[in-house]
């Protein structure tokens, strides 16, 4: 079962979840970049707008942004209505959206409202992207690909601090797997890849995602004990440790993304030796039927 032909990404029309800053605005500008037309989807509309407002200033008429609430399954059926209204089709789907659990702690800490949040934005945010757009892209015909931004953390290996949200980055790279086992199997044009952000600490709104976490799903029994930091103080934290740490370049990352989108590259990492050795590390443990060995991130 061979995978579709290297796509080609000047003049396709994509469509980014929380493109408006972070891991996302970086991908938004590589696009751009690559010539494509960009649809900025993020639910926080002031941030959007400034992003959209500051890209249109070199890619005028190729940058556009649609408030979406990933969560909500009528925004992303909404956002789909009309993207497809208005450029006719959709190439390329990034379903980067994401959140943090608030925190970490210890898994029995946590509480109703952080998993609905937490699962939410990062699990059920990128099934609604997949069932309100890969319907009307196989439809099309046109050569597509979707991008799923799963996270080392739950996707090779959970750090066991943060349960909840490595549970959640598990669940998004066994989706996209069987995905594109799917997509195989029904079109000679389609395929996705799975998207493990690498190459240093990132500077991104997931350090303090609690900013957009819903009224409805504040915690209502006290917390876990543990406190979200921002980057500046995991970074602190890191280095008082003795840690060397590596801040990764967000539009540098970008572009290597949709380098590898455009070849196909199903895994799409940066400087993944210590993983593959966590992971031949794990499946022994595992085959001895020992508790393997988590993820420290490389950080």
């Amino acid at each position: 079962m061979s995978g579709p032909p290297p796509l080609e990404v000047a003049d396709s029309i994509a469509v980014v979840t929380g493109g408006a800053n972070g891991i996302g605005r970086g991908i938004v500008r590589a696009l751009l970049e690559a010539d494509a037309t960009v649809v900025v989807a993020d639910v926080e509309q002031d941030v959007m707008d400034a992003t959209v407002a500051a890209l249109s200033e070199s890619h005028s008429g190729r940058v556009s942004g649609i408030r979406t609430d990933v969560s909500d399954d009528s925004s992303v059926e909404a956002l789909a209505d009309q993207v497809f209204a208005v450029h006719g089709r959709c190439n390329l789907l990034f379903n980067n959206a994401g959140v943090g659990s608030g925190g970490g702690g210890r898994v029995w800490m946590h509480e109703p409202n952080d998993w609905r949040w937490c699962y939410g934005v990062n699990v059920f945010g990128v099934a609604h992207g997949i069932m309100a757009f890969v319907p009307r892209m196989l439809e099309s015909g046109e050569p597509g690909h979707i991008v799923n931004t799963s996270s080392g953390d739950g996707g090779f290996a959970p750090v066991p601090t943060a349960a909840l949200y490595a549970s959640s980055k598990a669940a998004v790279s066994c989706m996209t797997e069987s995905l594109d086992h799917q997509l195989r199997q029904d079109s000679e044009v389609m395929g996705a890849s799975v998207l493990y952000p690498s190459g240093g600490l990132m500077d991104t709104g997931l350090f303090t995602s609690q900013r957009n976490r819903p009224l409805e799903l504040e915690r209502v029994r006290g917390g876990t004990g543990r406190a979200s930091m921002t980057f500046a103080e995991m970074k602190d934290r890191l280095e008082k440790a003795g840690r060397i740490v590596k801040v990764a370049d967000l539009d540098e990352l970008g572009r290597f993304v949709v380098e590898c989108v455009a070849r196909r590259q199903y895994v799409i990492g940066r400087e993944l030796d210590r993983t593959v050795e966590l992971l031949h590390t794990r499946a022994d443990a595992i085959g001895r039927f020992e508790m393997p060995p988590p993820h420290d991130m490389g950080l």
